[in-house]
């Protein structure tokens, strides 16, 4: 293999790239699947065609920071979500309509679960969710910012 650096880097473990080797089809190499907003780009880098197991690995974690930064993904080693499940259609923010407000939940840097809300009777409908989208937002940035 290579040298220290060469060995560390291929046994980190790297967001959205997965090691395939496949003996029988004679596969070997790195599969990157990046994710978001519902669109999923994906390539495959061969250790064959690109020069060996390192310099494959070092072609798709080039090629995953370049898609990310052109769909507006912001680079984290971190899990992050941006497709809703809430009628709201923002990620951590839900309208509660029997208490007449939108809650607004995320995970801070520690991994603590945090958790507001935004009254419709103080702010108004459309205010109350652009401020809850606001709080959601900003908690989003602070847990991604290194």
């Amino acid at each position: 293999m290579g040298t220290n650096k060469e060995k560390k880097i291929l046994l980190e473990k790297h967001k959205d790239i997965a090691r395939i080797d496949q003996e029988s089809n004679r596969t070997h190499g790195w599969y990157v699947r990046v994710r978001f907003y519902g669109k999923t780009h994906c390539k495959f880098f061969s250790d064959k065609k690109i020069g060996g197991k390192y310099s494959s690995l070092l072609a798709a974690i080039s090629w995953r920071d370049e898609i990310e930064a052109r769909i507006g993904k912001i680079r984290s080693d971190k899990h992050v979500v941006t497709v809703s499940s809430t009628s709201t259609g923002v990620v951590g923010v839900c309208l509660n309509e029997k208490m007449g407000r939108y809650v607004v939940s995320w995970v801070d840097k520690a991994g603590k679960q945090g958790k507001t809300s935004v009254s419709i009777r103080k702010h108004g409908q459309e205010n109350a969710f652009k401020r809850a989208c606001k709080i959601r937002k900003e908690k989003e940035a602070e847990r991604l910012s290194s």
